[in-house]
């Protein structure tokens, strides 16, 4: 009888959904990237808090967003922090400036983790990776 060496894939780690979160990762699994928009001055906030960070107000709504922006800061990940990631090794992290104002941290996919470049224009995508998580992403905008 040989031996395997071949170690099952530990679990990926996925986000906690809860009655705060719910609506952008149900726009995400919708294909639409949802944030939360002041009802007293309008500043689209990311991440998600109770008060507005501009004015203090607790109203807001949930806001479909252009899913359009740029690339403001990336890195390529070679060390493997955590073992469900070995596969995708090297990967970029990269600092999406959005269309609309905020900013977050995502993945700019279907490109070499090192072709992605500071001022790229990119726009989002979603990746299902369970039933009801769907990651947003972004993708290279083409020119024109």
């Amino acid at each position: 009888m040989t031996k395997s060496t071949d170690k099952p894939v530990p679990q990926r780690p996925l986000p906690t959904i809860d009655d705060d979160n719910r609506p952008f990762w149900d726009g995400a699994r919708a294909g639409e990237l949802r944030m939360q928009k002041c009802c007293g001055c309008g500043h689209i906030r990311y991440p998600i808090s109770e008060l507005c960070p501009q004015c203090l107000s607790g109203e807001f709504e949930w806001q479909r967003l252009s899913g359009r922006g740029k690339v403001f800061s990336t890195i390529v990940f070679h060390q493997i922090y955590h073992a469900a990631f070995a596969g995708e090794a090297p990967y970029n992290v990269s600092l999406i400036q959005l269309d609309e104002g905020p900013r977050m941290f995502s993945n700019v996919v279907g490109v070499p983790p090192s072709e992605v470049k500071v001022g790229d224009v990119v726009e989002a995508v979603f990746e299902p990776l369970t039933e009801d998580v769907t990651l947003p992403r972004f993708r290279m905008m083409q020119a024109g």
